[in-house]
C-alpha cells in the first residue's frame, strides 16, 4: 500500500507539473537573442551625427525589446570615426560576427563605399541612414539599401534656390576630393548652369585642410555672389572663419553635410548667415512619438538631424527579421527592397537600386544668433 501511494504521488505530480507548464505564457520561454549592428562617427569632429543617430538606433532595439518581438536584441553600435579604413575594420567585425543578422551605418559617404563590398560579401544585408553619395546605391549591391536622399536630391533645388530666391548670379565653389565632395561640386554646378547661373571657380582640397586663405585671397577677386562649400562640418567651419578674417562677406552655402552645432562651434561667429539646404520636416504621429520617446529616456546626448534615419532603418530592420527569421539572409535582403513601411518618415518605399523613393523638399537652415534656424523668407 505504501509503494502504490508513493508511485500515486509522483504521477500526479508529474501532472500537476505538466499542467503548470502548459499554462505559462509564451512570453516566459526563453527567446533567441541576435545581434544587429551600427556603424557611425561616435568619436571626432562628426561624433554628434553619430552619437545622435546610434541613439535612435538603440532606441528602436529598446522598444522592440519592451514588446512582443520574437527575438531579443543586441544592438552593437562600433565607432567608424569617419574614416574609411576604420569604417572597414568594424565592417568586418559585424560580418564575421555568426550573431549579427543585418546592420545600419555611416554617415560618411567614402567610409559607407568602403564597407559596403564587406557587407556584399558576406551576404549581410546593410541600410544606410546617413551617408548620401550617389555612388552608394548606383552599384546596385543587393544587400545594400538606404533611408536617406542622395546628394543630388538636395543640390538640385539648393543650386535653383540660389540663383531664383537668393539672387547668386555667380557662384564659387569649395569642396573636398572624396567622392562625396566632388559629387557635391559637380552636380551643383551643373544644376546652378542650368538654373542660368555661373561659376567663377571651383576648387577642390583634401578632407583635412586647415588653410583655404590662397584660395579665399583669388576668389575674393573674383567677387562671386556667394560660396558654395561640399564638405562636411570641421572643414566647412575653417572655411568660414577664414573667409571672415579676409573680410569676404558674401554668404556661404551648402548641402546639409555641415548642418550641424559642431559647424558654429569651429567657426565662431564667423558662422552667422551661413545657409545650407535640408529636407523640410515632414510631421507625423510616428515622428512626433519617436521625439518624445527619446526625450523620456534622456539620453547624454541630443538628438541630431539623423536620429530619425538610423531610428527608421532599425525599424525596416526589425520588420524583415520579424517577418522573415533569421536563417535566409538574401531573403532578409529582399525584403528590404520590397518593403512599403510606414514610419517616422513617412512610407518608405525602396527602387530597383534600393534608393529610398520618398519625395525630397528642402528647407533653408540659416545660422542666427549663434544658432541654426529655418529661414522663413
Amino acid at each position: 500500500m505504501t509503494i502504490f501511494n508513493a508511485r500515486r504521488r509522483r504521477l500526479l505530480g508529474s501532472v500537476l507539473l505538466a499542467t503548470a507548464m502548459a499554462s505559462l505564457p509564451t512570453l516566459a520561454l526563453a527567446k533567441d537573442t541576435i545581434k544587429i549592428g551600427f556603424l557611425g562617427p561616435l568619436s571626432g569632429g562628426n561624433a554628434p551625427q553619430g552619437l545622435g543617430a546610434r541613439n535612435g538606433f538603440l532606441l528602436a532595439i529598446k522598444q522592440a525589446n519592451e514588446g512582443n518581438y520574437p527575438y531579443t536584441i543586441e544592438g552593437v553600435a562600433l565607432d567608424d570615426a569617419s574614416d574609411p579604413q576604420t569604417g572597414v575594420s568594424a565592417a568586418m567585425k559585424l560580418a564575421n560576427d555568426s550573431a549579427v543578422v543585418a546592420a545600419t551605418g555611416h554617415w560618411n559617404s567614402p567610409v559607407a563605399l568602403a564597407t559596403i563590398p564587406v557587407f556584399h560579401r558576406f551576404e549581410m544585408p546593410m541600410i544606410v541612414w546617413g551617408a548620401i553619395g550617389p555612388k552608394i546605391t548606383e552599384q546596385n549591391l543587393p544587400e545594400i539599401t538606404r533611408v536617406t536622399p542622395t546628394l543630388v536630391a538636395e543640390n538640385q533645388p539648393l543650386a535653383g534656390w540660389a540663383f531664383k530666391t537668393l539672387g547668386a548670379k555667380k557662384v564659387a565653389i569649395v569642396a573636398d576630393t572624396s567622392d562625396y565632395g566632388v559629387s557635391n561640386a559637380d552636380f551643383f554646378k551643373k544644376f546652378f548652369g542650368e538654373a542660368g547661373g555661373q561659376t567663377s571657380s571651383t576648387d577642390l582640397l583634401p578632407v583635412g585642410t586647415t588653410d583655404f586663405r590662397t584660395i579665399l585671397t583669388r576668389i575674393k577677386g573674383e567677387a562671386p555672389d556667394a560660396i558654395y562649400f561640399g564638405g562636411v562640418i570641421t572643414e566647412a567651419g575653417i572655411l568660414r572663419k577664414q573667409m571672415a578674417e579676409l573680410g569676404l562677406t558674401m554668404p556661404m552655402i551648402g548641402i546639409s553635410g555641415f548642418y550641424d552645432p559642431e559647424f558654429i562651434s569651429v567657426a565662431g561667429k564667423a558662422a552667422e548667415g551661413t545657409m545650407v539646404s535640408y529636407p523640410a520636416s515632414q510631421s507625423n504621429p510616428a515622428l512626433t512619438k519617436m521625439e518624445a520617446d527619446y526625450k523620456a529616456q534622456n539620453y547624454a546626448e541630443a538628438p541630431s538631424p539623423y536620429t530619425k534615419y538610423a531610428y527608421e532603418a532599425t525599424q525596416i530592420l526589425l520588420k524583415v527579421i520579424a517577418d522573415n527569421g533569421i536563417e535566409d539572409k538574401a531573403k532578409l535582403a529582399q525584403a528590404i527592397r520590397s518593403i512599403k513601411h510606414d514610419g517616422v518618415l513617412g512610407t518608405t518605399s525602396f527602387d530597383d537600386h534600393g534608393q529610398t523613393q520618398i519625395p525630397v523638399e528642402i528647407e533653408i537652415k540659416v545660422v542666427k544668433d549663434g544658432a541654426w534656424t529655418t529661414k522663413t523668407n
